[in-house]
């Protein structure tokens, strides 16, 4: 006798244990990542429930992170997943990303490198490409500005001290915090790294500006060549 397989679909499961039920009841905090990739996805396969094909998502990109990154495209690539599902995945990752980055209605305050990871590690640690940006700050340290100085390689052509202090002035700078990512997720300094910031940190000085630090975003890493004496 051949064996048959049940598929059970998430309505065939209890209230208790369905996704949207158990969000609406207990909250988004009690779901696994799959059961909010689940509600997300809405529908699944012949023979893959929302959540299964939601785990199979997550085995796939291995980490939320990869997830993050990914394109349509690689989405598709997940049997089960066509363009309406991989755009409704990118949509509400994007939502996260943006509201992780959005700024407080009061002005963030930096006084350590732990403040400036806090405010752009949600934001960057994801990149793939590498982001130079820059914190102007006032007489308090409060943050001003963010300002996107360079994307892409970051070489001394593409981050030059004029165009970065015209940001600052422009924008009524007492000090400026830079702060650029590696995409690689190891956050250590390269020796040019290291040439771009004494340069920053020299035209600052001449210019009556405080450059006071310059951080590296890894993959839930960061690195001060403030503090490791690098400026």
């Amino acid at each position: 006798m051949t064996e048959r397989r049940i598929h059970l679909t998430i309505k065939h499961l209890p209230p208790e244990l369905r996704p949207r039920e158990r969000l609406i009841q207990f909250g988004p905090g009690s779901l696994s990542n799959a059961e909010l990739l689940a509600i997300v996805v809405g529908t699944g396969t012949k023979n893959k429930n929302t959540v299964q094909l939601s785990e199979k998502l997550l085995t796939h990109f291995q980490t939320l992170g990869s997830l993050g990154k990914s394109t349509v495209e690689e989405l598709c690539d997940v049997d089960g997943i066509g363009e309406a599902k991989a755009a409704k995945i990118l949509a509400a990752l994007e939502l996260g990303r943006r509201l992780s980055s959005a700024m407080p209605s009061e002005r963030f305050s930096i006084s350590s490198p732990e403040d400036v990871a806090r405010l752009l590690m949600p934001e960057m640690r994801y990149l793939d490409r590498e982001y130079f940006k820059a914190l102007v700050l006032n007489i308090k340290n409060q943050v001003l500005k963010i300002i996107d100085i360079s994307i892409g390689s970051l070489n001394c052509s593409v981050v030059h001290p004029r165009e970065l202090y015209k940001m600052v002035i422009k924008h009524n700078g007492a000090a400026v915090i830079v702060v650029h990512n590696h995409p690689s997720g190891d956050p250590t300094p390269s020796s040019e790294d290291i040439a771009i910031t004494k340069r920053l940190a020299e035209a600052g000085a001449i210019l009556g500006i405080d450059f006071l630090d310059h951080v590296i975003l890894g993959d839930g890493r960061f690195i001060s060549l403030k503090e490791h004496n690098l400026m």
